[in-house]
């Protein structure tokens, strides 16, 4: 019998509604200490999953709310155990006063994420949707939550399952010859299953080439802005967080160090780093400040050079371009159309070059639909994307270890030997779904969530 736990499940801010959440055998009845049914059923007689009205008291039994609240009785609840969920309206203070009245009631504090890994452990949630459920509280695009949602529900086990029932027929029929010569069991030829072996790590590698895109859904582009100084990189930062984030003078060497922000741009997350103009200077601060532009410009996902279309390009500006030209990703920007046109994009050596004035705001749509379909233009975000970093390591080792298994077929190993390796991709994956995770692991995947949750 699993404890009462309570926990509120609303953040601390005041809100239009916030939620006490109980679950455990007999949380009906701790919960029925504090909360009264209006028509003066017990709340443990309630229907199932029906909201009924009643009056919340806090632990010296003062009305502290009227509210609402729900029983649904396990396993066909969130955590396969009975829930109670009250929910009061929004106030802290209501809400820590019938927190406190449930902890005197004989519930205990829920740890954090001990409701969700409880659903992992009753079976209600397999381990990577577990942890889709944090990625998906912590979501900042609309992207990043659909996927994660989609893996909430199943998408990446779904992916991962057929191929461990593979591995699972191909080592049970090798145990069966092995374990009952006697009976009739189709003889065991381990080059029949050769080509299974071979769809399921092209499948377990397809899977591994989406985690590159599955970090810039998660945790957004990095994107260095360069260019020499006084050419408007500031002044587009602003421009895309949509306030005066950074200082903007027509001083040289405003910017001396870089400067970082988070913004939505289109659909895609961008991690802005405004950097210090790149020039040569005595300045031993502006020069620190200028290496470090150089290297955000080499470790960024996408790099915005930016140059001022009003003047003439020269040297210093031809120096930058060279260093944008070697990133992954590049795009040039003519800033200040509104002054003159003495750069053309022509001019400039970048697949995609865009005229914009950051003061008007002048071909920042355009910027935004480049950026999405550079990084998030036709890429399904339904759960098939692989985010976690954990569940990346498993799954590498598992094609890993059936590359071994092929590799060890193709040179005429024993089929004890080869199978080995196959059980070796087995465990690993076992390591996401949580079927072979050690409890250590499991503990800390459930530490990054919040209290109620």
């Amino acid at each position: 019998m699993s404890h009462v736990i309570a926990a509120v499940s609303t953040g601390n801010q005041v809100s239009a509604i916030g939620i006490l959440r109980l679950s455990g055998d007999g949380c009906a009845e701790v919960a029925g200490k504090v909360f009264t049914l209006n028509n003066g059923v017990p709340l443990q007689d309630a229907p199932n999953r029906k909201l009924v009205l009643g009056t919340l008291l806090d632990k010296q039994g003062r009305i502290i709310d009227q509210c609402l609240a729900v029983y649904t009785r396990g396993p066909h609840s969130y955590t396969g155990e009975d829930t109670v969920e009250i929910q009061c309206h929004g106030s802290p203070a209501v809400l820590a006063a019938g927190l406190e009245a449930l902890f005197q009631a004989g519930a205990r504090p829920a740890q954090r994420g001990e409701f969700t890994k409880r659903a992992f452990l009753n079976g209600q949630l397999q381990l990577t949707q577990a942890e889709a459920v944090i990625d998906l509280i912590e979501a900042e695009t609309a992207d990043a939550a659909a996927n994660a949602a989609g893996q909430v529900g199943g998408a990446l086990q779904r992916k991962l399952s057929p191929v461990y029932d593979k591995l699972t027929d191909i080592c049970s029929h090798f145990h069966a010859v092995l374990d009952y010569p006697d009976e009739d069991i189709e003889d065991f030829g381990l080059s029949a299953y050769e080509e299974s072996l071979k769809a399921n790590a092209k499948t377990l590698y397809t899977l591994l080439q989406t985690y590159g895109q599955g970090q810039i859904l998660k945790q957004g582009v990095s994107a260095a802005i360069v260019g020499k100084p006084n050419v408007g990189k500031s002044s587009l930062l602003n421009a895309l967080a949509g306030y005066e984030r950074v200082i903007v003078t027509e001083i040289a060497g405003t910017t001396r160090d870089t400067v970082e922000e988070t913004v939505l741009v289109g659909s895609t997350r961008l991690r802005l780093i405004d950097t210090a103009g790149i020039r040569q200077t005595d300045d031993k601060i502006e020069a620190m400040g200028v290496e470090r532009s150089r290297a955000a410009a080499e470790n960024a996902d996408l790099v915005i050079f930016v140059c001022d279309g009003s003047q003439p390009l020269d040297d210093e500006d031809r120096r930058i371009m060279e260093i944008c030209l070697d990133a992954k990703n590049a795009i040039a920007l003519i800033n200040k159309s509104d002054l003159g046109h003495r750069v053309v994009p022509s001019d400039l050596p970048f697949m995609t070059v865009i005229p914009v004035c950051t003061k008007s705001g002048d071909g920042l749509t355009l910027l935004a639909d480049v950026i999405d379909e550079m990084f998030a233009g036709g890429v399904p975000c339904d759960g098939s994307i692989l985010t976690n970093p954990r569940q990346y390591d498993a799954i590498y080792r598992a094609h890993e270890a059936l590359c071994n298994a092929l590799q060890g077929l193709k040179l005429g190993f024993t089929p004890d030997a080869v199978l080995t390796d196959v059980e070796n991709a087995m465990e690993a994956m076992g390591e996401v779904t949580g079927a072979t995770v050690r409890e250590d692991i499991t503990a800390r995947i459930f530490e990054r969530f919040c209290v109620g949750k």
